[in-house]
C-alpha cells in the first residue's frame, strides 16, 4: 500500500476525522499564537478578576492579564511537552524492547528485570519526586516523564520482536552472514515502527495530563505559559475560592479536548497497523 493509499484509508476512519477536527483547534493555537492572541499574555491590561465580557472574552486573572491570550499561548508549551515526552518515551521503550527481544539470553533477562522493576514503581509519585529533585523546567519534566513511562512500550515491542525474529526472512539473513545489528535495523525495526508511531500518538494525551499535573503542583516553569501553569496560578492566587470559573474551566476543557483528539487519532493509526481492531472500535 502506497503512502497516498494509506492516507486515504486513514481519512476514511471516523476516529481519524474526529480526532483531526478536535485537535485542529489546540494545534492552531500552538503553531500561531501570535496571530490568534488578542493581547500580549504577559501584559497587564485590565482590572483583576474581570469576568468575561466583550473586551476580555475569557476575563482576566488576578493581575489583569487576558486569560484568552494566556490560554492560546499556553497551548504551545503544553502540546510541545506532550509530544516530546511521548516521543522520548517510545524511543526509549522501542530501543530496550528491540535489544531485549532480539538478543535473548542474559541480556534479555537483565533488561526484562529492569523493565519489570520500573513498571512496578508508582508513576505519578515517582515523577513528582524526580521533578522536585531536578528542579523546575520543562526539559526536566520531559526527561522525568520519559524515564518513568517507557516499560509498557518496551514489553510490547519485545513480544513483537520475539515473533518477528523467528520469521523465515530473518533466518535467511542470518544464514547469509548479515550482522545482528544490520538485521535489527533493516528487517526487525521497520516491522515495529508503525506500532511505535501509534504509541507516540496515543501517549501524547497522557503526557499532557502529566505535564498539567506537575505544573499544577508548581514543578513547571513559572515564567512560561502552559495550561497546567494557568491552573497553578489560579490555585495559588485564590481563583477557586473566589469563584473565578473563567480562569479554571477553559484550560481544563482544552486539556480534555486535546487528550480526546490524540486518543482518537491513535486509535485510527492502530486500526491501520492492525486491521483486526477495526471491528472492535
Amino acid at each position: 500500500m502506497g503512502r497516498l493509499d494509506t492516507l486515504r484509508e486513514f481519512l476514511r476512519l471516523k476516529n481519524a476525522v474526529l480526532g483531526l477536527i478536535i485537535i485542529s483547534i489546540p494545534l492552531a493555537m500552538a503553531i500561531a499564537p501570535e496571530f490568534l492572541s488578542p493581547y500580549d499574555p504577559w501584559e497587564k491590561i485590565g482590572y483583576p478578576f474581570t469576568e468575561p465580557n466583550n473586551q476580555f472574552r475569557l476575563g482576566t486573572n488576578d493581575i489583569g492579564q487576558d486569560l484568552l491570550s494566556e490560554l492560546i499561548y499556553g497551548a504551545r508549551i503544553s502540546m510541545m511537552v506532550g509530544i516530546l515526552a511521548a516521543a522520548s518515551t517510545v524511543i526509549i521503550g522501542v530501543t530496550i524492547g528491540l535489544i531485549s527481544g532480539f538478543a535473548g539470553g542474559l541480556i534479555d533477562e537483565f533488561l526484562t528485570s529492569v523493565t519489570d522493576v520500573v513498571l512496578l514503581l508508582p508513576g505519578l509519585p515517582l515523577m513528582i519526586v524526580l521533578a522536585a529533585l531536578l528542579g523546575q523546567g520543562y526539559q526536566n519534566m520531559i526527561f522525568v516523564m520519559s524515564i518513568t513511562s517507557w516499560p509498557g512500550v518496551a514489553r510490547m515491542v519485545r513480544s513483537q520482536v520475539i515473533s518477528i525474529k523467528e520469521q523465515t526472512y530473518v533466518e535467511a539473513a542470518k544464514a547469509i552472514g548479515c550482522s545482528r545489528s544490520w538485521i535489527m535495523l533493516r528487517y526487525v525495526l521497520p516491522q515495529v515502527t508503525p506500532l511505535a508511531l501509534a504509541n507516540i500518538i496515543l501517549r501524547v494525551g497522557g503526557a499532557m495530563v502529566a505535564e498539567s499535573s506537575l505544573s499544577y503542583l508548581g514543578l513547571g516553569d513559572p515564567i512560561q505559559k502552559s495550561w497546567g501553569g494557568i491552573l497553578f496560578w489560579a490555585q495559588r492566587t485564590g481563583a477557586f475560592s473566589y469563584g473565578a470559573w473563567w480562569w479554571i474551566l477553559p484550560p481544563g476543557i482544552m486539556i480534555s479536548l486535546s487528550v480526546l483528539g490524540f486518543t482518537q487519532i491513535g486509535f485510527a493509526v492502530e486500526n491501520l497497523v492492525n486491521p483486526k481492531l477495526r471491528g472492535r472500535r
